[in-house]
């Protein structure tokens, strides 16, 4: 059996002028090593953004990060810290999380049209702990379960996730 890790998730990546805000669960291990958003190889969250945003997924970390809150999307976790066996969502230990201070985010971000779930653990924690907390700035907010980007949703490759993630693009380009 995997030993349980105590995990702290990354600071929010979310400019004043955000539009959408990404949100995932709690960063997997190779993000958390590395220090950055959807750092595995294998995630599909960079070439997607890349295909609905035109950012250049091949650039430097710090560029791509600029390139994607200049398009208007911001990025951070419904879940700021928790215990987890291994790096999947189905790892992280039910009743262990602290929820990130979303609610006081989202109310700073005038212009946000949108959230944007990664994954159903996304979606779930930021129904459990986030919508209740959100007053009436929850009804001018479009929420989307989207189907996560990880490597482990490998029955989504990148055509059928693009499809499923476009309203994220309309909301930009609109």
């Amino acid at each position: 059996m995997t030993e349980t890790t105590h995990c702290i998730g990354l600071g929010a990546q979310v400019a004043a002028d955000c539009r959408v805000l990404v949100l995932g669960s709690m960063p997997g291990v190779a993000s958390l090593q590395a220090a950055q958003y959807y750092a595995h190889p294998r995630n599909r969250f960079w070439p997607l953004m890349a295909a609905l945003t035109g950012i250049d997924a091949a650039q430097p970390y710090a560029a791509r990060l600029q390139a994607l809150q200049s398009a208007g999307v911001g990025m951070w976790d419904v879940i700021g810290a928790c215990e987890r066996r291994g790096s999947l969502d189905t790892a992280i230990v039910r009743g262990s999380e602290i929820p990130n201070a979303l609610p006081e985010l989202i109310a700073q971000l005038p212009q946000l049209a949108a959230v944007a779930c990664n994954g159903a653990t996304a979606h779930a924690a930021f129904v459990r702990y986030v919508q209740p907390l959100l007053g009436a700035r929850v009804t001018s907010l479009a929420v989307w379960p989207l189907p996560s980007t990880s490597p482990a949703n490998a029955a989504w490759p990148l055509p059928r996730l693009q499809a499923a993630w476009q309203p994220l693009a309309d909301v930009l380009a609109g």
